[in-house]
C-alpha cells in the first residue's frame, strides 16, 4: 500500500508530542488494516472518510481518501473538532 500525506497533514503530526504521535501512528496502522473503518462524507467532501479516535482523552479526527485501484492511502489532515470540517473543506 502506498501511503501519502498532504502538507497540511505533515505539520499537524510534526506539531505533536512524542506521546501523542504514537496514538496517531496507531491511527494510521489501524486505517491500513482496514480502510473502510472511517465515516464516508457526503457533499462537498465526497470520498472522503474521517476516522475518529481518542488521543490522550481527546477526540481526534483524521480525515482520508482510499484508492482501490493502486492501493493508496492519502492522509489529508489531523485535529480535534473543533474547524475541523471547515478547514477540511478549504485543503481539500
Amino acid at each position: 500500500m502506498i501511503l501519502e500525506q498532504t502538507s497540511y497533514f505533515a505539520k499537524a503530526m510534526k506539531k505533536l508530542r512524542a506521546n501523542q504521535r504514537a496514538y496517531a501512528e496507531k491511527a494510521i496502522q489501524d486505517i491500513m488494516h482496514n480502510p473502510s473503518i472511517g465515516v464516508a462524507k457526503k457533499g462537498d467532501l465526497d470520498g472522503v472518510r474521517v476516522y475518529k479516535f481518542y488521543m490522550l482523552k481527546q477526540l481526534t479526527l483524521l480525515s482520508y481518501t482510499y484508492t482501490h485501484e493502486r492501493l493508496t492511502l492519502r492522509l489529508i489532515s489531523l485535529g480535534s473538532h473543533e474547524n475541523f470540517y471547515r478547514d477540511l473543506k478549504k485543503s481539500h
